[in-house]
C-alpha cells in the first residue's frame, strides 16, 4: 500500500453558498479556497501562522487557512474577503481601507480586512491598543499600520 487516504467529502457553506467537496484528508482549506473554489484573496505567504495572509473566518472566527485542514472546516461557515461585499456594495471595512489609504499592495488585505471584521464583531467599541493587539498576527510591509488602524477605528466609531 502507498499509504494514500481515499477522498473524504466535506460540506461548507462558503461566502454563503453551500457546497460539497471532495478532498484529501491532508488538503489544507487555503488550496482547496484557492485551487478548487477559485477564491484567490486569502494569500499564501508564510505557511506557519505569522503573517495572517491567508487569514478567513470559520463560523466567524478568524483562522490561518494555510494550516487549517480543509475538513476541520467539514459542516461550517467559511467566509473569505471574496464574500465580505453585498453585491456591488463595499463591506465598511473595505471602503474604510480605501478611504483611509490602508491599501498599497495590496498582499496583506484580504487577511487584515477578515481579522479587523472578528474583531469588530467581538469587540464593538476597541481601543487602539485592542486593535493593534488583535492585528499582531498580521504582517503588512508596506502601511506601518497607521493607516489601517485608522480605518478600522473608523469602523469602529461608525458603529458605536
Amino acid at each position: 500500500m502507498d499509504g494514500a487516504r481515499s477522498p473524504e467529502t466535506i460540506h461548507l457553506v462558503v461566502n454563503g453558498r453551500a457546497c460539497d467537496l471532495e478532498v484529501a484528508p491532508h488538503a489544507l482549506l487555503l488550496d482547496v479556497l484557492r485551487d478548487v473554489l477559485d477564491l484567490k484573496g486569502a494569500k499564501r505567504s508564510c505557511d506557519t501562522q505569522v503573517c495572517g495572509a491567508c487569514t478567513v473566518l470559520i463560523d466567524g472566527m478568524a483562522v490561518s487557512a494555510c494550516t487549517y485542514l480543509a475538513v476541520e472546516a467539514d459542516g461550517r461557515a467559511v467566509l473569505t474577503v471574496e464574500g465580505l461585499a453585498e453585491g456591488e456594495t463595499l463591506h465598511p471595512l473595505q471602503r474604510a481601507f480605501l478611504d483611509a489609504g490602508a491599501v498599497q499592495c495590496g498582499f496583506c488585505t484580504s487577511g487584515m480586512l477578515l481579522t479587523a471584521r472578528a474583531m469588530l464583531a467581538e469587540t464593538t467599541a476597541p481601543s487602539r491598543q485592542e486593535v493593534l493587539h488583535y492585528l499582531r498576527g498580521s504582517l503588512c510591509r508596506c502601511t506601518g499600520y497607521r493607516k489601517i488602524v485608522e480605518a478600522i477605528m473608523a469602523v469602529a466609531e461608525t458603529a458605536r
